[in-house]
């Protein structure tokens, strides 16, 4: 394979994770310049010819909202300089948490990120543990969605022994299931209700968790209100060490405080965002997704099996 058959570029919102997957690819990140004018507006220039090549732009779409837009103008710079296909490998997908118009006159974002980013000229897209898999049917272009339980298997695993599978609400339990079956362990949901954003009250707890340990697994992690009020009611119902294996470590507001005054034994969180430090928490521990996005990336150019990389639950 000539070294320019392709090549790999990196936003701005997660060099770590970018270099860490370029590292395991064997090409260098290219030359690419980002600048803002005074006024914030967002400059993007390719430092190198990328005309007849395929292009695979990393760049997580975590707030603020400039991660999207420098996004948007890399697509929009490497059509124009002629590049054979555009890959945007979006490690977080941000904005998909409104992904259906579930109450009068909201907009659903999702749909929204989908046209902009088809617009702007993207080929292919490459994502892990979106909000709602559905997401998918928003776009008209090759889409390979990635599971972090494959990141996450070997950790989990050395906690198989009296281990349940929870979902922290009933939108999370198609993943659970993939988990429980992975495990091969019992599968627990909690039943909440969201009075608002960010808000969230635990219900009931369908399935026996007492004397059990657990693990709660998630798309996201945001606040953590979710995460520890469904530690309380398990606590509460006589579970024993209780573990979290969560994809994305948005951990907005008083999050870190929240984990670290919890019962949580540990908290397994991937890089697809990039949080810097939050592994000396001693709660929490970070495992990286590089080395499933990298395969991804190789295995997208040579037209081969993505799917094959990890087991599809079609329960």
């Amino acid at each position: 394979m000539a070294t320019n058959d392709y090549m790999v570029f990196a936003g701005g919102s997660n060099i770590p994770l970018a270099k860490k997957i370029s590292s395991r690819i064997g090409k260098p990140l290219g030359m690419i310049e980002l600048k803002r004018f005074s006024d914030g507006e967002i400059w993007v220039k390719y430092g190198e010819n990328i005309r007849g090549l395929d292009v695979f732009i990393i760049q997580s779409t975590n707030p603020p909202a400039e991660n999207w837009m420098e996004l948007l103008i890399m697509i929009d710079a490497a059509k124009r300089a002629s590049a054979k296909t555009i890959t945007a490998v979006i490690p977080y997908f941000g904005y998909a948490r409104q992904d259906r118009k579930d109450q009068p006159r909201v907009a659903i974002t999702a749909k929204l990120m989908a046209n902009l980013l088809t617009g702007a000229g993207a080929s292919r897209i490459v994502t892990m543990d979106l909000h709602a898999a559905q997401i998918q049917g928003y776009f008209d272009i090759p889409f390979d969605h990635l599971y972090g339980s494959s990141v996450f298997r070997d950790r989990i695993e050395m906690h198989k022994k009296n281990l349940v599978v929870v979902s922290p609400d009933v939108g999370g339990i198609k993943i659970a299931r993939a988990y429980a079956k992975m495990l091969d362990c019992g599968l627990v949901v909690i039943d909440k209700r969201r009075p608002k954003q960010n808000l969230a009250e635990v219900m009931n707890i369908i399935g026996d968790v007492e004397g059990k340990d657990i693990l709660i697994v998630d798309d996201l992690i945001d606040t953590a209100g979710t995460f520890v009020g469904a530690i309380e009611a398990l606590k509460e119902k006589g579970a024993q060490d209780i573990y979290g294996a969560i994809t994305h470590p948005v951990l907005s507001g008083k999050a870190l405080e929240r984990i670290s005054n919890s019962k949580v034994t540990k908290l397994y969180v991937t890089d697809t965002i990039n949080v810097e430090g939050i592994d000396k928490e001693n709660k929490i521990q970070v495992i990286t997704s590089a080395e499933l996005f990298a395969e991804a990336i190789r295995r997208a150019f040579n037209n081969e099996s993505i799917s094959s990389l990890f087991h599809i639950d079609k329960g």
